[in-house]
C-alpha cells in the first residue's frame, strides 16, 4: 500500500504553536491532506505524552491510532529536541528528531531525562544541554531500536550544518554513532538536489517533514512509501537500507520559499546569492552588520561534486505548492480570506485529498471542479516548475508568484464571455 509519512510536527504545548494542535484535530486534517502516517510529536512533554496515552492505542508495532476508531490516521512516536552545549570550543545548537518504537520506552527515556535534571514541562521542544553523540548513546542503550535523525540539516540557527553553531560533517557531530544516523531531515530551505552536491552524504537517506506549528502547515513537505505490511521496524528499514523499491519519493516545499535559502539580514530587507556575500565579506551593505549566510551558501561551502554524476542513483522528489496557496494565488486574495478556505474544502469534497489533487488528479477534472479556472492552471504550472519565486532569507519566508497582473485579468476577461 502507498503510504505518506509526516514524521516531524508539533503540538500545542511547544513554543510558538497552535493550541489546535491536539491529536484528534491532527488526525482528521491528516485526512484530508492525505496524510497516512503523522508523528504524534513532543512526547517528552508530560501533559502531551498522558495525551497521547489517553487517546491513541497500537495498532501494527510501533503505530497507533485513536482509540475510538473516528480516524484511519496512523501516528508514530517521533520528537523534536534541542541540543544547546560546547564541541571544539564553540557552542553548539542542534536539534534532532528521536523515533521510539513502543509507550513503554518512551516512558524510560523521559524517566532518564528527568531523572537528569532537564526541564521537559517548560516546552514540547525541550532544551536539553546535552551533547547530542552522548544523548544518542543513551537513548540506544535504553532501547537499540531508537534511531536519532539530524531535523532540519541546514537550518543556520539550530541543525547540524548550520551556518551559525553547526558542524562541517555528521562526524563531527555524532562521533561513534555516525554509522547510526541513516536519514537526514533536508528542511524548508533545502530539498534533495541541493544535499546530494555532498559525497559526505551518501551513507543517508533525505526525508522530509512539514515541522508543523499549526494543522495548517501539516504535511508542506512528507514522504512517499510502498510498504505491504507497515511497522515502526519497516520504516527504519527503508532508511537503513535506503530502498529505492519501497522509498518512492520525497514531496518538497520549493526550497527558495524556505525562510533560511539566500544569504541577508531582515532588518535591512537585503538578501543576496552565496557569491555576493563573498565580495561584501558576508556582511550587510547597508548596515555592515553580519548577515545570516543562508542555506545555499552552507551548501555550496561543504559541496564536492556536481549534482548530475549522482542524481539517477538517489530516491527522487517533487516539488509542491500548498493548495491553499494556489488558490489565494488564482484569486488574488490572502490565504486564510474566506473565499479561499471554501474553495479550498470544495476542491477536497469534490477530487479527493491534497496531495491526490496537487500530484495526480487530471488537470481537466480539476479544472471543471474549481471555481476559478486559475486553479487548474496553476497546478498544471507547479507540477511542470513554471513558477517565480523571490527567495527567503534571514527568517522571512520567499514568495511565491505563479501569475502575473495580465494573467489574471485575462481569466477575468474570459469568465465574464
Amino acid at each position: 500500500m502507498r503510504l505518506i509519512t509526516d514524521f516531524h510536527i508539533h503540538s500545542k504545548y511547544s513554543r510558538a504553536c497552535s493550541k489546535d494542535l491536539e491529536l484528534p484535530k491532527i488526525a482528521k486534517v491528516c485526512e484530508r491532506k492525505g496524510i497516512d502516517v503523522v508523528a504524534t510529536g513532543d512526547w517528552t512533554h508530560p501533559a502531551w505524552f498522558k495525551h497521547i496515552k489517553e487517546t491513541l492505542v497500537e495498532q501494527e508495532p510501533g503505530l497507533f491510532v485513536l482509540k475510538d476508531g473516528s480516524s484511519t490516521t496512523r501516528f508514530i512516536l517521533v520528537t523534536e529536541t534541542s541540543h544547546i552545549y560546547k564541541r571544539g570550543g564553540q557552542a553548539r545548537r542542534v536539534h534532532v528528531l528521536t523515533f521510539a518504537p513502543s509507550i513503554e520506552t518512551v516512558e524510560k527515556i523521559n524517566a532518564e531525562l528527568t531523572k537528569r535534571k532537564f526541564n521537559l514541562k517548560a516546552d514540547g521542544r525541550p532544551i536539553l544541554g546535552f551533547d547530542v553523540e552522548d544523548y544518542y548513546s543513551l537513548v540506544k542503550e535504553i532501547d537499540e531500536r531508537v534511531i536519532v535523525v539530524p531535523a532540519h540539516a541546514w537550518t543556520p540557527w539550530f541543525s547540524v550544518f548550520g551556518s551559525k553553531s553547526g558542524f562541517d560533517s555528521l562526524e563531527e557531530c555524532f562521533g561513534r554513532l555516525t554509522k547510526e544516523v541513516f536519514a537526514i531531515e533536508t528542511g524548508l530551505s533545502s530539498d534533495p538536489k541541493m544535499n546530494w552536491q555532498l559525497s559526505a552524504l551518501d551513507s543517508v537517506v533525505m526525508i522530509s517533514n512539514s515541522d508543523a506549528h499549526s494543522l495548517a502547515k501539516l504535511g508542506r513537505e512528507a514522504n512517499v512509501f510502498e510498504i505491504k505490511k507497515p511497522s515502526y521496524d519497516e520504516f527504519v528499514r527503508i532508511l537503513k537500507e535506503q530502498d529505492k523499491k519501497s522509498f518512492l519519493h520525497t514531496i518538497e516545499f520549493f526550497p527558495e520559499e524556505g525562510k533560511y535559502h539566500l544569504d541577508g539580514c531582515a532588518a535591512c530587507t537585503f538578501s543576496c546569492l552565496p557569491k555576493e556575500s563573498k565580495k561584501y565579506g558576508g556582511r550587510c551593505p547597508k548596515c555592515k552588520k553580519l548577515m545570516t549566510l543562508g542555506v545555499e551558501n552552507r551548501v555550496e561551502m561543504l559541496a564536492d561534486r556536481k549534482v548530475e554524476v549522482i542524481a539517477s542513483k538517489k530516491i527522487p522528489f517533487k516539488s509542491i505548492i500548498p493548495l491553499q496557496e494556489i488558490v489565494a494565488e488564482a484569486f488574488g486574495v490572502g490565504v486564510s480570506s474566506k473565499k479561499v478556505i471554501a474553495e479550498y474544502n470544495q476542491l477536497i469534497d469534490s477530487l479527493g485529498n491534497e496531495f491526490s489533487i496537487l500530484l495526480d488528479v487530471p488537470i481537466e477534472k480539476i479544472k471543471k471542479a474549481a471555481n476559478n479556472s486559475l486553479i487548474s492552471e496553476a497546478i498544471e504550472r507547479m507540477r511542470a516548475g513554471k513558477i517565480n519565486i523571490k527567495p527567503g532569507y534571514d527568517g522571512i519566508f520567499g514568495e511565491i508568484k505563479i501569475f502575473s497582473d495580465s494573467d489574471r485579468k485575462k481569466a477575468t476577461q474570459t469568465r465574464l464571455l
